[in-house]
C-alpha cells in the first residue's frame, strides 16, 4: 500500500510560530517542498541546467494526474509526463464487439444507448468498437463520496416534487370521497396510497452505482482512436454527448487527456490494446501518486520555490494502486510497470509503495528489479515504510531488497515550522517517529539513505485544491529521487556513463550522518542525502570500475542459510563468540566487457572495524573479479544489555577517498533476561522529549505466552502522544509485531495486554511522537512494567478429526500460577472446491512482454459454489494468500459473480469478506506467470470458500475431566488454577452432530480458537470469550460423512397394478416424454410437433399432464407469426387442461388431511399437488394470453372505465371480462402474490390503472424471489415507472440493470 499519511492543506493561524522560527515568505515556500535539506536549491543554483533535464523517471504509484499544477512541461519547455498507463488493467474495458453506424450515423453502444458518431471522424473500415464501463470504477472512494452526495441531492429534489404531486393526488381523492364504501374506490384509494410509500421507500433505499460512459474505439487509418458518451454524467441533456468529445489516442502519442465533466473534475488518459479489442482509461486511484510526482520533478515557472527536486526531469506514471483494491498494488502492476519503465529507458524508478515481508530480497518481483538494475542500468529508489519506531519494521520491496535504495523519512526544523506549523519546531533534524527501521531478518541495514518526509505538493484535480500536504516514506522515496534525477542529469550533460552502482555508493558515502550514535543508521541509514556532494564524488572517481559489492554471509562450518549482515538477536547467540564466513564478489552489469572491465579488475582493500573488540577481521583483502572469502570473529559475551551496531567496512588502498566500497554490518541486541518469579520487568523513570525513543530488549521467558503492561506517565503539562512497539522475530515468519499509539492528557496509566512468543527475544520500543509536546519545555516521565503470562499446552493448533473421540490437552504453567479457563467456539467453515474448467492463454500484448522477450500467459480457474442463505464469505488459497512480493508467483486475482454475472467481489492476494445473497456463484481465478509448467501445475489449485457463521450458528465447545464425558455427558472440566510444575489435563468435545450448521458438507472444515489462560483484569464476560483474550489459537474440525439413511434401500409397498397396465403407462410416459423434446424452430419441426400431440391426444384423451405438456410446447414455440392466432392456441390448450381436471376432487382432496406415515396416502399427495400446479399453470398463462390478445386488439375500454373508479370491474360492457374471470379461478387454488404467479396480478393491477399498486407487488415479488434477480421482473419495473411518469427514478433503475445483468463479465 501507499507509504504517506494525508493532511489537508496547511492552513490556520500558524504565524505566531512561524515567527519565533524567523521564517519569511520566501523560506516559507521553501519549506512546504523541502530541498535545502538535500542541497538540491545549492546544486540547482550553481548548475541551473543540471536540474533534471535528460533524466527520465517511473512513478510507480496510484497515478498521476497530467492537468495537475506543475505537471504540463519541464523547465526547459518539454512536456513533462511522456506516457500514462494504468498497469492494474483496473479501466480496462472489452472493446471487441464491433458495429456499424446505420444511414444517420447512428450505432448502438454496448451499454444499449443510441449514439451519433461525429461524421467528420475518419474510419476507411467503417468499423466502430464499442464497450462501456461503470464511471465509479474508475474513480476512488473519496471521489465517489463527493459526487455521491452532489447526486443524491439533485435526485432528492426531483423525488420530493414526485411525492408532492402523488400527495396531491391522494389528498383531492380524500377531499371528492369522503367515505370509501364501494370496494373499487378502496382499491383506488389503496393504489393512490402505495405511489407514496413507493417514493417514500425509494428515498431510503437510494443506492447510487453512479452513471454509465459508452466507449467507442476505431482506426483512423494511422491510429486508433477513442471517443466517450459522458452525458449520463451531465446535468444538461446536450452537454457530454459521443459526436462533441474530442477523440483521443494513446497518451504517449499525441499527450492529449479528458475530463469526464466539470462535476467530478477527474482527468482520464486512454490506451489502446490488442488491435482494438482493449481499451483502457486510466484514471488514478488515489492523489497519492500525483503527490509523489510533484515531489521528484514538479515545474511552477510562477512560484520557482514550490518546484519539485528535480523540475526538468520528465516522468511516465505507471499506476500500480488498482482501483479495484482501493488502490491496493498488485503482482500484474508491477510487472507491467517494470516492462514499461524499460521499454521507456527511464533512468529512474520511484515506488512509494511497500508491504511486510516473510523472506527479504526475495520474489518474482525483486527477481525483475535485479535484472532491470543490473542489466538495464535503472536506479530504483523505493520508501522503507511507516511502521516504526520498532526494529524490524523495514518493508517490501524499498527497506528489504539489495538492489533497490531504501529511503527513511526525515523531517527538519524548518519543515516542522512551515509544512506541519509547529508551535515550536525541534532544535535540529531528526527522523520521523513512524519511519520504518532496519535491519532486516537476514542482517541487511534495511534503510539506505534518508530525505524530507513531508511536503506540500500538487494533488489531482478532482481533490478540487492545488496542492496538500502529505507525509510519510512515500514522501521521502520521491525527494531522494529527485535528488539523484540532478546527479543524472549531471552526469549525462558531463558524459559520465550512468551505473546505478556508482550512484548508489556516492549518495551512501557522501550522505550527511543523523543522529550521535552507530545505532541511528539502522533508523536513517547512512543519513540525509547530499546532492552536491553525491556529484562532486562521481565526478572524482568516475574512471573507476563499475561494480556492486555482493555480501553473502553464512555462519562458519554451514552452507545455508546465507545473510547480507550479521544479526545477533536472541540471548544465545550473545553467549560466545562466533566466526562467520563472508563472500565478497564484484558484480558487473550484463553488458560489461570480459577482456576490459571483467579480466583487469583487481582491488587491494583494507577491512576496517568500528569496534576491534567486539568485531575482528582481516586487515587486507585482494579482490579479483571471481570474488574472495574471508572471516569475522564477533564477540557480544562482554556487551550491556540493548542495542549495539559494528561495521566491518572495505576501502580501496589505492583510492581511499572514495570511502567504504562495501559495508557489513553487524547488529546486535543483547537482551536481559527475566529471572524474577513471578516474571516481572519494570523501566523506571524513561524521559522522553519529542521524537525521543527508549528501546529495551528483554528475552521471553519460556512458557510466556502474554503480556500484561502498565504504562504510567508524570511530570508534563499539554498532552502527549506515544507510539508503544513490540516486535518479535521468528523463523520465515513476518516479524511479529504488536502496536498501540496512547494518548496521555494527564499524569495517569494505562494497561494493555498483548501475545508474545516464548523463548524469544522482544524489543519494547517506547517513543513520544516527534511533534507531541513541542513548544512545551516540561519532560515526560514514564514509567513501564510488564508482567508475563502464559499456560504451556502440548498442541497451540488442535485438530478434530471427525470422529466421536475427544482431544486430550496437557496444560502447564511454567512462570508462575495461572487461571486455567479454556474457552474453544467455532464460527467460520471453510469448504473447499477444485476447479471445475481451467483455461490457458498467451496474453497478447506488448504490455505482458517481458524484456527479456518472453510473453506472460494467463491461466483462468473457474470455480462453482451455491449458497442455501445469504452469508459473509471469503476465499482462501492457502497456497498464495497473504504474498506479494515474496512469491515467486507473479500475479492473482478473483471475481465472484452470479448467474446473471453481476459481479458481487473482487480480491488478490488479501481477499475480504463479502455478503453475498443466497444463490449459486462462479469464482473465477485469474493467475499470470511466463512458466507454462508453473501455471500446468495449479489447474487444480484448491480453493476453500470460508463462510463466516451467523451468531445463532457459532458452536461453543465443552470441555471434560474424563474422556468418556463427551458420549456420557458428565464429568465437566471446570476452571482451576495451574501451578508451576504441576501438569493438568482436560479434553475438548468435538461438536453434537445436531449442532453443525446446515450447509456444512462433508470433508469441510469448521474453524475458530481457543484460548486457555485469563487476563487478570478480565471480566466474566471476556473469560467465556476466547477472541477477547490476548492469546488465541486456531482449533479446526474436519465434517465427518453424512449419516447413513435408514430409509434407503427399504423395500416400497406393494404394486397393486398388473404387469400390462404398468407397461402401457410407461409407454404413454414416454411418448410424452419425446413430444416434450421435439424442438420447433422450423414450420417443418412444428407440423411434426402439432401431428404427434395431435396424435396423443385422441390416444390419451383429458390426460392432464399430456394436456399440460402440449401447453409448455406451444409457450416455448419462438417463430410465432400471428401473435392473435397464437395466442388463441395458448387459450385452447390451457382450456383443455383446466377441463381435464376434475376440480370437485381436488377441492375435496384439499379440504381433508392426509396421513404423512402413510405412504400411499404420500403418493396420493403428491400426485394431486402435481394436478393442482398444472391446473394453476395453465390459468396462469391463459390470463396472460388472454391479456395480450387485449393489447394487440387495442380493447382497452375496460381498463380506462376501471381507471375511472366508476364501474365495477365485474361488469365491463355486456361482454363478460373473459381476464378477470380467470384471474378468479386462478386465486382459488394459488397465492397470486407468490413470486411465481405475480406477474398476473401486476397485469391486471396495470390493466385497470392501478399503476402503484402493480409496482408494489411487483417490488414484492423482486424482494422475496429466493432466485437471482429475473431480468423480465426489472424490465416491467422500468415500463411501470416509464408509464407513471417517474423519469428520475427510470433512470436510476436502468443504471442498476447495468449493475444486476451486464452483458460479459469484466476482463481481469
Amino acid at each position: 500500500m501507499p507509504c504517506s499519511f494525508f493532511t489537508s492543506a496547511a492552513s490556520g493561524d500558524g504565524n505566531g510560530s512561524l515567527r519565533d522560527f524567523k521564517l519569511n515568505e520566501s523560506t516559507f515556500l521553501a519549506s512546504l517542498m523541502p530541498k535545502k535539506e538535500i542541497g538540491a536549491d545549492r546544486f540547482i543554483d550553481s548548475n541551473p541546467n543540471f536540474d533534471g533535464r535528460g533524466v527520465v523517471i517511473a512513478i510507480f504509484d496510484s497515478g498521476v494526474d497530467p492537468a495537475a499544477a506543475g505537471l504540463q512541461v519541464t523547465s526547459d519547455g518539454k512536456p513533462k509526463i511522456l506516457d500514462v498507463v494504468d498497469c492494474t488493467g483496473s479501466g480496462d474495458i472489452d472493446t471487441s464487439t464491433v458495429v456499424k453506424a446505420d444511414s444517420d450515423g447512428c450505432i448502438r453502444g454496448a451499454s444499449g444507448a443510441t449514439l451519433v458518431v461525429n461524421s467528420s471522424w475518419k474510419n476507411p473500415s467503417g468499423e466502430w468498437r464499442v464497450g462501456y464501463k461503470m464511471v465509479y470504477e474508475l474513480f476512488t472512494d473519496e471521489l465517489i463520496s463527493r459526487l455521491k452526495k452532489e447526486r443524491k441531492k439533485k435526485w432528492d429534489e426531483k423525488n420530493q416534487v414526485t411525492i408532492a404531486e402523488a400527495v396531491k393526488h391522494l389528498d383531492q381523492f380524500d377531499q371528492k370521497h369522503k367515505q370509501l364504501e364501494d370496494g373499487n374506490l378502496k382499491r383506488v384509494r389503496e393504489d393512490l396510497q402505495n405511489r407514496v410509500d413507493i417514493l417514500k421507500k425509494q428515498a431510503d433505499s437510494y443506492d447510487d452505482k453512479g452513471p454509465v460512459i459508452d466507449a467507442v474505439v476505431w482506426h483512423d487509418g494511422e491510429v486508433w482512436r477513442v471517443a466517450l458518451d459522458t452525458h449520463s454524467l451531465e446535468d444538461e441533456p446536450d452537454c457530454g454527448r459521443l459526436a462533441d468529445f474530442a477523440p483521443l489516442t494513446n497518451y504517449r502519442i499525441e499527450r492529449k487527456y479528458g475530463m469526464f465533466s466539470e462535476l467530478d473534475a477527474c482527468t482520464f488518459v486512454v490506451n489502446v490494446y490488442d488491435e482494438g479489442n482493449i481499451l483502457s482509461i486510466v484514471t488514478d486511484s488515489s492523489p497519492h501518486g500525483t503527490h509523489v510526482a510533484g515531489i521528484a520533478s514538479a515545474f511552477h515557472p510562477e512560484e520557482p520555490l514550490l518546484n519539485g527536486v528535480a523540475p526538468g526531469a520528465q516522468l511516465i506514471s505507471c499506476k500500480i494502486g488498482d482501483s479495484r483494491l482501493g488502490s491496493m498494488e498488485t503482482g500484474t502492476g508491477l510487472t507491467r510497470a517494470l516492462i514499461a519503465a524499460v521499454g521507456h529507458k527511464c533512468d529512474l524508478i520511484n515506488m512509494s509503495y511497500g508491504e511486510p515481508t516473510l523472506l527479504p530480497d526475495y520474489g518474482r518481483f525483486v527477481d525483475l528489479v535485479n535484472e532491470a538494475v543490473n542489466k538495464h542500468r535503472l536506479v530504483f529508489v523505493s520508501s522503507a515504510g511507516n511502521t516504526g519506531p520498532g526494529l524490524n519494521t523495514v518493508g517490501a520491496p524499498g527497506g528489504t531488497s539489495s538492489s533497490i535504495i531504501g529511503v527513511g523519512a526525515y523531517v527538519s526544523p524548518a519543515m516542522a515550522a512551515a509544512a506541519h506549523s509547529a508551535v515550536e519546531p525541534p532544535s535540529e533534524g531528526l527522523e520521523y517517529t513512524w519511519s520504518s527501521r532496519g535491519p532486516t531478518a537476514d542482517g541487511d541495514l534495511g534503510v539506505c539513505i534518508s530525505a524530507p518526509g513531508g511536503a506540500v505538493a500538487p494533488v489531482s484535480i478532482w481533490t478540487l485544491q492545488k496542492r496538500m500536504l502529505m507525509n510519510g516514506t512515500s514522501m521521502a522515496s520521491p525527494s531522494a529521487c529527485g535528488g539523484i534525477a540532478l546527479v543524472i542529469s549531471a552526469m549525462k550533460a558531463e558524459g559520465i556513463p550512468v551505473s546505478p552502482y556508482i550512484v548508489r555508493k556516492a549518495i551512501e558515502n557522501t550522505s550527511a550522518p543523523i543522529g550521535g550514535v552507530a545505532e541511528d543508521k539502522l533508523s536513517t541509514g547512512q543519513g540525509l542525502l547530499q546532492v552536491d556532494k553525491a556529484f562532486e564524488y562521481i565526478q572524482q572517481y568516475q574512471n573507476i570500475p563499475c561494480v556492486s559489492y555482493e555480501i553473502e554471509i553464512n555462519l562458519s562450518g554451514t552452507t545455508t542459510p546465507s545473510y547480507r549482515g550479521i544479526y545477533l538477536r536472541e540471548a544465545s547467540a550473545c553467549q560466545q563468540p562466533t566466526e562467520w564466513t563472508v563472500q565478497v564478489e564484484p558484480k558487473f552489469h550484463e553488458d560489461a566487457s570480459n577482456l576490459e572491465e571483467r579480466v583487469p579488475f583487481e582491488e587491494c582493500i583494507e577491512l576496517h572495524s568500528t569496534e576491534k573488540e567486539v568485531v575482528r577481521a582481516p586487515d587486507y583483502l585482494l579482490l579479483t573479479h571471481n570474488g574472495r572469502s574471508f572471516n569475522i570473529l564477533v564477540d557480544p559475551t562482554n556487551l550491556k544489555f540493548g542495542l549495539h551496531y559494528y561495521e566491518i567496512y572495505g576501502v580501496d588502498c589505492k583510492a581511499p577517498g572514495r570511502g567504504p566500497i562495501f559495508r557489513i554490518p553487524i547488529i546486535i541486541t543483547k537482551p536481559m533476561a527475566v529471572l524474577s518469579r513471578p516474571p516481572l520487568v519494570s523501566f523506571s523513570r524513561m524521559s522522553f522529549m519529542p521524537g525521543h525513543i527508549e528501546r529495551r530488549f528483554i528475552e521471553v521467558p519460556v512458557g510466556a505466552s502474554w503480556v500484561e503492561a502498565t504504562m504510567r506517565t508524570s511530570g508534563f503539562d499539554t498532552t502527549r502522544r506515544f507510539f508503544v512497539d513490540t516486535i518479535q522475530v521468528c523463523p520465515l515468519q513476518r516479524p511479529i509485531k504488536w502496536e498501540s499509539v496512547l494518548m496521555f492528557s494527564s499524569a495517569t496509566a494505562k494497561s494493555f495486554a498483548f501475545p508474545v512468543v516464548g523463548g524469544q527475544t522482544m524489543e519494547l520500543a517506547v517513543a513520544q511522537f516527534w511533534s507531541s509536546g513541542m513548544g512545551s519545555h516540561e519532560t515526560t516521565i514514564v514509567d513501564f512494567e510488564i508482567e508475563f503470562h502464559g499456560i504451556d499446552i502440548h498442541k497451540e493448533e488442535v485438530l478434530l478429526d471427525g470422529s466421536e473421540a475427544p482431544v486430550r490437552i496437557d496444560a502447564e504453567a511454567l512462570l508462575a500460577s495461572e487461571k486455567l479457563a479454556p474457552a474453544a467456539v467455532l464460527n467460520k467453515i471453510r469448504v473447499p472446491y477444485q476447479p471445475v474448467e481451467s483455461k490457458l492463454r498467451v496474453l497478447p500484448t506488448d504490455r505482458d512482454k517481458l524484456p527479456s522477450g518472453k510473453q506472460i500467459l494467463a491461466l483462468t480457474l473457474t470455480y462453482k459454489f451455491k449458497l442455501e442463505d445469504g452469508a459473509e464469505v471469503k476465499p482462501q488459497i492457502p497456497l498464495l494468500n497473504g504474498r506479494i512480493y515474496d512469491t515467486k508467483f507473479e500475479s492473482q486475482f478473483y471475481m465472484i459473480s452470479d448467474t446473471n454475472k453481476r459481479v458481487y467481489a473482487k480480491g488478490d492476494v488479501y481477499p475480504d469478506s463479502s455478503k453475498l445473497p443466497k444463490g449459486e456463484y462462479c469464482l473465477q481465478l485469474y493467475l499470470r506467470h511466463e512458466n507454462v509448467q508453473y501455471l500446468e501445475n495449479m489447474k487444480q489449485l484448491v480453493l476453500f470458500i470460508e463462510r463466516t457463521l451467523e451468531e445463532k450458528d457459532v458452536i461453543r465447545l465443552n470441555f471434560f475431566s474424563q474422556p468418556d464425558g463427551p458420549v456420557m455427558g458428565n464429568g465437566s472440566f471446570k476452571a482451576s488454577t495451574l501451578v508451576p510444575g504441576k501438569k493438568q489435563a482436560f479434553y475438548l468435545s468435538p461438536p453434537a452432530r445436531d449442532k453443525l450448521p446446515k450447509n456444512s458438507p462433508p470433508g469441510s472444515i469448521l474453524f475458530g480458537v481457543i484460548s486457555y489462560g485469563k487476563l487478570s483484569f478480565a471480566g466474566q464476560e471476556e473469560e467465556k470469550n476466547p477472541q477477547k483474550n490476548p492469546v488465541t489459537y486456531e482449533i479446526a474440525y474436519v465434517v465427518p460423512p453424512n449419516k447413513v439413511d435408514e430409509e434407503k434401500g427399504k423395500g416400497s409397498s406393494t404394486c397393486t397394478k398388473t404387469v400390462s397396465e404398468l407397461l402401457r403407462e410407461e409407454v404413454r410416459d414416454a411418448k410424452i416424454k419425446v413430444l416434450g423434446s421435439l424442438k420447433q424452430d422450423t414450420d417443418e419441426e412444428c407440423s411434426e410437433w402439432k401431428k404427434l400431440s395431435a396424435s396423443l391426444k385422441s390416444e390419451y384423451p383429458k390426460y392432464t399432464p399430456l394436456l399440460a405438456k402440449i401447453l409448455e410446447g406451444l409457450l416455448s414455440r419462438s417463430n410465432v407469426g400471428d401473435k392473435i392466432c397464437h395466442k388463441e392456441e395458448v387459450i385452447n390448450a390451457a382450456n383443455e387442461v383446466i377441463d381435464s381436471v376434475d376440480q370437485y376432487e381436488l377441492v375435496k382432496f384439499f379440504s381433508q388431511k392426509s396421513d404423512p406415515e402413510d405412504e400411499e396416502a404420500e403418493k396420493i399427495k403428491k400426485k394431486m399437488e402435481t394436478t393442482r400446479d398444472q391446473l394453476a399453470e395453465a390459468l396462469y398463462q391463459k390470463g396472460f394470453a388472454l391479456a395480450e390478445i387485449e393489447s394487440l386488439k387495442g380493447d382497452k375500454a375496460s381498463a380506462a372505465d376501471a381507471n375511472k373508479g366508476t364501474k365495477d370491474v365485474d361488469k365491463t360492457g355486456d361482454q363478460p371480462d373473459l381476464f378477470e374471470n380467470n384471474f378468479k379461478e386462478l386465486k382459488k387454488w394459488v397465492d397470486v402474490r407468490s413470486s411465481k404467479y405475480g406477474n398476473l396480478l401486476v397485469l391486471r393491477e396495470r390493466r385497470l390503472g392501478r399503476l402503484g399498486t402493480a409496482l408494489k407487488v411487483l417490488s414484492e415479488m423482486i424482494q422475496d424471489d429466493a432466485e437471482p434477480a429475473k431480468k423480465k421482473l426489472y424490465e416491467l419495473k422500468i415500463s411501470l415507472l416509464d408509464e407513471m411518469g417517474w423519469s428520475h427514478m427510470v433512470a436510476y433503475e436502468r443504471l442498476w440493470m447495468h449493475v444486476r445483468f451486464p452483458p460479459s463479465l469484466p476482463l481481469f
